[in-house]
């Protein structure tokens, strides 16, 4: 505030400065020990109306004592809805100025008419006018569903200009609770809505659903578009708060936070109470699986929104023009609406029938959003239970082609202005979300076979059967009545258009990622293959190797998928050694895993693992003539590179700069020391080490940090069954050979051969005990 009333304020200036500022201290006063609203009636009018021009605040302090006095208990709020119109007037152009020019910041930005209305309390006058029936008994006019509507629409223009005015609301869980009270009115449920979910975005502390008067009644009032739009609002009561990038914060701090929250986080109970309102599940499944028929007359409809792009951003609009269109549709029944009628009517007129598409579009991601947080939550078994149940998957899959990945010609792919990789359009955002959802569904659970159709099915079982080896249980358990129907399940589906993308396109990322969480898990020979059959391995090669791709996170998803896909399987191997059928091919594939192993390490665990499994089963002909032929393989078999990389493993990572994206390195080393120690080489290895560090004249350094790595990986694994049942699954070793291998390494007698301690001279002894102890 004091920024604004200095010397470049854009209403005060020169001599008239000082005056005007004692008219603000006289207004600033009268805050104190009174409500806010009151700030302007405590000013003579001859005083505002003197300063007003002056001080260029176009009439808004006398009409807010207007406002003030014909909104007295026993008004009955003509004059009110009056005045309050002109208020808005004044305030809208400011708020449309903010949408639709580039989104100004604050600070780039000033919004006068907005300050001055806050300034003198007429925030604060919006708010007990709404709020009054809650604080009195006595009888009066009711207001009517056009002035609340207006209330809200100018408090909205204010929380949209003004930062503050949205952190002062928020801060009044009263005012908060009582919006939600609101959303009962069709009438005003779109500004409530819109409100709510600004103030909600920057509230310090998560509302707590359950504080909500009749939730359950309240949801279940929702007609389908209420409640897609009420998932922007959930989205922000269940996520748990945004506190950066994994990569930025250690698992050292996760860890000590876990360790002071041991109660469910606000989020965690927010969606408890969700699942506990009835039918709730069920109606976001129809809502997400809703068919949308293509709107007559647009097939130059993207173009059109070429238009209207800064439209597009506010949500609020696009609401406001749809909400429009069906009321004219009530109201026009006689209306032709064929292709030639709609052709002679106005863009304008016709654009909301336009956006049909675009508007179902943008509630599907909020409503998948939710789904996949709920997917990923401590009910996971339960919200996954309901999900196949209400057939989520097939309806999803039934949606494919004509809405979640259609097919665009050069002309109309572009939405408002960007490029594919924007995530900013309606389009792009609701593919990513769905992507995400596949991932979260798919990911370490049994349910994700629904994935596929009835035929899929049947050929993963011959897969099996003709390989000799049983089929997987979650497999034989899947109720078939669930899964895909068609003639491709949603994950073939997938597939093709991850084969048709291009290569430098995002999609490519979460395409990876959701194919891969389906191979996540105990490793199936039969998931594999199926995949294999689709040249899904060939593709990813093309990619890593032939495609130019240089985006790091495209390229990480690929290695994780490729180990996914390859892991002891020789199949596997012998297509990768058919693809890379040249010297300078495994060359660019070399240099691609070197070029960042914290992306590639969880591939090098794949090739490490397969080849010792390989190594065992020299009785079968097949995999002799793959171990001779392929690259590979043969690369890794050589212990100077399975030693290079472990160096270099141990080496760039340390406990306090471990995260959920880098300890991988540390597990991918552990798997190269465990298959070490079953062979009784463990002693080589960490002689090696020793030498590499004298070599490279920091003697003690690998060890030292290798020794506190271990110590930390003890008390982050131990106590989580969910983490080390997965590194079991991921490697086939059990994970009490894990935690084995890791004592012994922890080893304190110094004589001991596989103890780290033995092989750390004693002038070079830095073990830092404190560290993991505080």
């Amino acid at each position: 505030m004091a920024t604004l009333l200095g010397p470049e304020s854009p209403w005060t200036g020169g001599k008239k400065r000082t005056r005007n500022r004692n008219v603000l201290t006289r207004i600033r006063q009268s805050q104190i020990g009174g409500r806010g609203f009151s700030r302007g009636t405590q000013l003579p009018e001859a005083l505002l109306q003197e300063r007003d021009k002056r001080a260029k605040w176009h009439g808004i302090p006398v009409l807010l004592q207007e406002l003030y006095e014909s909104s007295h208990l026993n008004s009955d709020f003509t004059r009110t809805h009056v005045v309050l119109k002109e208020l808005s007037s004044l305030l809208s152009m400011e708020a449309m100025s903010f949408v639709t020019e580039d989104r100004k910041t604050a600070q780039e930005s000033t919004f006068p008419n907005t300050y001055t209305f806050d300034l003198f309390g007429g925030v604060d006058l919006l708010v007990e006018l709404l709020m009054r029936p809650t604080l009195t008994t006595l009888q009066k006019p009711k207001m009517n569903d056009d002035l609340v509507k207006d209330c809200l629409s100018v408090l909205y223009n204010c929380c949209i200009c003004t930062e503050g005015v949205t952190k002062s609301l928020a801060s009044r869980d009263d005012f908060v609770l009582f919006l939600f009270t609101l959303m009962t009115n069709k009438k005003t449920f779109l500004q409530t809505a819109t409100l709510i979910e600004d103030i909600l975005g920057v509230k310090k502390e998560m509302i707590q659903l359950e504080w909500i008067p009749n939730l359950s009644g309240l949801v279940q009032s929702f007609d389908q578009q209420q409640l897609a739009n009420f998932c922007r609002i959930l989205s922000v009561t269940i996520s748990e708060p945004d506190v950066g990038n994994d990569d930025k914060h250690t698992l050292l701090a996760k860890n000590a936070q876990q360790k002071r929250n041991t109660s469910p986080s606000r989020a965690e109970v927010n969606q408890v109470t969700l699942l506990n309102i009835p039918g709730f599940i069920e109606r976001l499944c129809k809502l997400a699986t809703r068919k949308v028929s293509e709107a007559t007359g647009t097939s130059n409809f993207l173009q059109e929104l070429e238009e209207w792009y800064t439209w597009l951003d506010n949500t609020l609009v696009l609401d406001a023009l749809m909400q429009i269109a069906n009321d004219e549709a009530e109201h026009s029944s006689t209306e032709s609406s064929d292709e030639s009628t709609l052709a002679t009517i106005p863009l304008r007129h016709r654009l909301p029938q336009s956006m049909k598409i675009v508007h179902e579009i943008m509630y599907k991601v909020e409503v998948l959003y939710v789904l996949c947080v709920l997917l990923m939550g401590r009910q996971r078994n339960q919200v996954h239970k309901m999900l196949a149940e209400f057939r989520l998957i097939p309806g999803l899959n039934n949606l494919f082609d004509k809405l979640i990945w259609r097919k665009y010609t050069t002309s109309n792919h572009v939405v408002h202005g960007q490029n594919e990789n924007c995530d900013c359009s309606p389009e792009i955002s609701f593919k990513i979300q769905f992507l995400r959802l596949l991932q979260s569904f798919s990911d370490h659970h049994e349910n994700k076979y629904l994935l596929l159709n009835a035929q899929e099915l049947n050929e993963l079982s011959s897969i099996s059967l003709k390989a000799n080896i049983p089929e997987v249980e979650a497999l034989v358990n899947t109720d078939r009545s669930l899964v895909c129907d068609g003639k491709k399940g949603l994950l073939t589906r997938l597939l093709t258009v991850m084969k048709r993308e291009p290569p430098d396109s995002s999609f490519r990322f979460w395409q990876a990622r959701a194919v891969e969480s389906f191979l996540r898990g105990a490793t199936s020979y039969a998931d594999q293959m199926f995949l294999l059959k689709r040249g899904l391995l060939e593709h990813i090669l093309f990619c890593i190797i032939d495609s130019g791709c240089k985006s790091r996170d495209v390229l990480q998803s690929y290695f994780d998928l490729l180990g996914e896909l390859m892991k002891f399987n020789i199949d596997a191997f012998k297509r990768f050694n058919k693809y890379v059928n040249t010297e300078e091919k495994f060359q660019v594939f070399l240099t691609q895993i070197n070029s960042s192993l914290v992306d590639s390490n969880m591939l090098v665990r794949c090739i490490v693992l397969s080849l010792d499994r390989f190594e065992s089963q020299t009785e079968d002909v097949k995999v002799v003539e793959v171990l001779s032929e392929c690259c590979l393989l043969s690369y890794m078999a050589r212990v100077e590179n399975r030693l290079s990389f472990l160096f270099r493993l141990v080496n760039i990572i340390n406990v306090q700069t471990l995260t959920q994206e880098n300890v991988s390195c540390l597990n991918t080393s552990l798997v190269i020391l465990m298959l070490a120690r079953r062979r009784g080489k463990l002693p080589f290895y960490l002689n090696a080490l020793r030498e590499k560090e004298y070599t490279e004249k920091y003697p003690g350094c690998l060890l030292n940090n290798f020794h506190n790595l271990l110590r930390f990986w003890q008390h982050h694994y131990l106590n989580k069954d969910k983490d080390s049942t997965c590194l079991e699954n991921s490697s086939c070793i059990p994970f009490s050979f894990w935690k084995e291998t890791v004592s012994v390494l922890l080893g304190e007698d110094r004589t001991s051969p596989c103890a780290i301690i033995s092989y750390i001279d004693e002038p070079y002894m830095e073990l830092d005990r404190e560290l993991l102890e505080d």
